[in-house]
């Protein structure tokens, strides 16, 4: 198994195969893959899913992938890192979109397949791909600004059609109790706006009945979900940003970065340097 590093902080490009060559491989990198023609089977950590034309994936870095092509394929690769969003000239928001990503990716069970919920934004993504590839060939002063917010747009169809296809479902929600966990994984390195006082004022519960009521949905408490939902985002910005301890320990409100180690080391036996080098496992 080997990492493959972008060569560009934002790159597209299309590519043919007949055969899959390469070795399974993680990414430094976040990756779109629409597929244009042909029939195979993607693998992501050991799991598999049959592809087809108007398939869109999305590949996080570090997880490992490979494909298994049954008919000749073409595919749009579209790779970024966030540092290409972290460029005060591009979108301003990214940080705010990975925050959210970040709750998505610690949710969904990472099993491969398609994460487009309906026609409609099937059609524009494809579309807008398609826009950015000819954009990026023929790119003038205006490029990187028209890029950057098409990139925009397909990141925030893509975090909405996640949070769908995997939380809702997974979660089997009722309405509300949906909105509480939207709300609390938004807010969660806001501790004051996720004490029982105040999610019972905003839902309309009762303060005497909130705690019960969300254990009975959740099954846990609600001090416990928010400790394992914040442990969930620190496996995830771990292994999918070059942040520092410290700097995920600030952000998530852990006293500093070894009350976070030690709480990471408490709940799953390892130590935080462990369970980067553990990492995914690979394809086979």
């Amino acid at each position: 198994m080997f990492v493959e590093e972008a060569r560009d902080i934002f790159e597209i490009r299309i590519e043919g195969f007949d055969e899959w060559k390469k070795r399974p491989h993680k990414h430094n990198f976040f990756e779109i893959v629409y597929v244009e023609q042909g029939r195979g089977l993607q693998c992501i950590n050991q799991h598999e899913f049959k592809y087809r034309p108007g398939n869109v994936f999305l590949l996080p870095p570090m997880d490992c992938h490979s494909f298994k092509i049954i008919e000749p394929s073409r595919f749009y690769f579209v790779r970024f890192t966030d540092h290409y969003f972290m460029n005060s000239e591009k979108l301003a928001d990214y940080k705010d979109w990975f925050d959210r990503m970040a709750y998505i990716l610690a949710n969904y069970n990472k099993i491969p397949g398609d994460i487009i919920g309906s026609d409609r934004e099937r059609a524009f993504l494809i579309q807008t791909i398609k826009s950015i590839y000819q954009e990026f060939l023929t790119r003038d002063s205006y490029s990187e600004s028209i890029i950057s917010g098409a990139m925009a747009s397909i990141l925030n169809i893509l975090a909405r059609s996640i949070e769908k296809q995997y939380v809702d479902e997974a979660n089997d929600l009722h309405s509300r109790f949906g909105d509480i966990l939207r709300y609390l994984h938004n807010h969660i390195s806001q501790p004051e706006l996720i004490r029982v006082s105040q999610l019972a004022d905003r839902f309309g519960i009762s303060q005497n009945y909130f705690s019960e009521y969300f254990k009975k949905h959740a099954g846990v408490s609600l001090t416990d979900y928010i400790s394992k939902s914040k442990l969930r985002l620190v496996e995830t910005k771990v292994l999918h940003t070059d942040m520092t301890l410290k700097e995920i320990a600030h952000q998530l409100n852990f006293t500093d970065s070894s009350h976070l180690a030690k709480t990471f080391k408490n709940a799953y036996g390892m130590t935080i340097k462990e369970f980067k080098v553990s990492g995914s496992k690979c394809c086979a």
